[in-house]
């Protein structure tokens, strides 16, 4: 468990081809192996939205490999906003429905 005065929360969209790649499955795996809290899933205007929680350079180098890292990706930009607290905690990282 992370130290909650480092704990950060960042909301990340991502545009581009980030659909039907298993992207989002990328997502999951990435942000367990750095143990991330939070969730991913698709946004109906194809884009891809997480919801980060760890230290920020959990976050930092979340966030890079989401923008460059996943090979099939072709990410046109990513919007990445710090959720300031109060905000929940998450114990584990999940896909969530499209929304």
């Amino acid at each position: 468990m992370v130290d909650d005065t480092l704990l950060q929360t960042r909301l990340v969209r991502v545009r581009g081809r980030v659909q039907g790649i298993g992207y989002r499955d990328a997502c999951i795996a990435q942000a367990r192996s750095r143990s991330i809290t939070g969730w991913v899933r698709n946004r109906m205007d194809d884009s891809v939205e997480a919801l980060l929680q760890g230290t920020p350079a959990q976050l930092d180098a979340m966030c890079d490999w989401m923008e460059n890292d996943m090979p099939d990706a072709l990410v046109d930009g990513m919007d990445v906003t710090e959720v300031r607290p109060p905000f929940p905690h998450f114990d584990w990282f999940e896909a969530r429905p499209t929304e």
